[in-house]
């Protein structure tokens, strides 16, 4: 048996280890608000938000990995890739129990809201993937099944993210978060299309990358807010850049991507030389381990 926070030789790994608290830290952060009562009268409402919210950062974060590991030449991160991609499986079943809970574990009701609206219906054809690449993240599933198969089965982690945003989008209420969340994954996902081209650690390309998931957030939030929400368009352009509700999730998806640029920049820099984009085409799937997908 190895433990999470031991490596294949079960070795201790601090970098296991440091993943392994960071990934706890969402959970102790909610157990700890809903023992003081930070929810309100009643909590269940605040804690569906928030494991969901949580879920899906995570699942990014997994996304964020091979990314991180070809930018910025740090291989050994990819070890800590099959960790986070459980734990979003993790608190997605949390996410699941709590919304049960929220709704007095009333499942006539329930059933009929799995059938009737759209952001359950995403959201349950999500994690019925979610946990399907958990059960199968073990050696023994590729094994078993065959790394074609198997990959072939972990290759939907890009749609069950995409699943995961658009619930996200769907949601009642209005946020801002879903619009970086969303930012975030068409860079990611655009990421990968240059990489597989070669241009994964392109200057250029990077910079091109960042602006144009700038727009496609900013174009993304603007007509949503516009279209399902309402507002005039000079409303909503009065808050986006006067920026009177904070900083507007498209100059955050800007300042990321191009830091993700300035990374791989100083990498090479200091004197590291070009990175290999090209990697194995056996372990691409966010719950594996070992190798780099390309």
């Amino acid at each position: 048996m190895i433990f999470p926070w031991q490596d294949r030789n079960r070795r201790f790994s601090p970098l296991k280890a440091a993943t392994l608290a960071v990934m706890c830290v969402p959970g102790i952060w909610m157990i700890r608000d809903y023992v003081a009562e930070e929810f309100g009268f009643d909590p269940f409402g605040g804690l569906t938000y928030w494991s969901g919210y949580w879920a899906t950062v995570v699942l990014l974060l997994s996304l964020a990995v091979t990314p991180a590991a070809i930018l910025f030449r740090w291989r050994r991160v990819i070890i800590v890739r099959r960790m986070i991609g459980v734990t979003a499986l993790v608190y997605t079943i949390a996410h699941i129990l709590i919304y049960f809970a929220l709704r007095r574990w009333n499942f006539d009701r329930i059933g009929v809201e799995m059938v009737t609206r759209l952001t359950l219906i995403v959201a349950t054809l999500s994690t019925v993937g979610l946990v399907a690449l958990g059960a199968t993240s073990l050696d023994a599933a590729i094994r078993a099944m065959g790394a074609p198969r198997w990959q072939r089965l972990h290759d939907t982690v890009y749609v069950v993210t995409g699943l995961a945003i658009a619930h996200y989008l769907l949601a009642r209420g209005l946020y801002p978060d879903e619009f970086l969340m969303t930012g975030l994954f068409f860079w990611l996902m655009s990421w990968r299309a240059l990489n597989r081209r070669g241009l994964g650690t392109h200057a250029g390309a990077l910079v091109a990358l960042a602006v144009a998931s700038c727009l496609f957030t900013a174009v993304l939030e603007v007509g949503w807010i516009w279209y399902f929400r309402g507002y005039k368009l000079a409303e909503i352009f009065n808050i986006y850049f006067t920026m009177a509700l904070g900083i507007p999730p498209a100059w955050k998806v800007l300042a990321l991507g191009l830091l993700a640029e300035a990374g791989a920049a100083l990498t090479q820099m200091r004197g590291k030389g070009p990175v290999r984009t090209e990697a194995p085409v056996t372990a691409r799937a966010t719950f594996a381990g070992g190798a780099v997908e390309p």
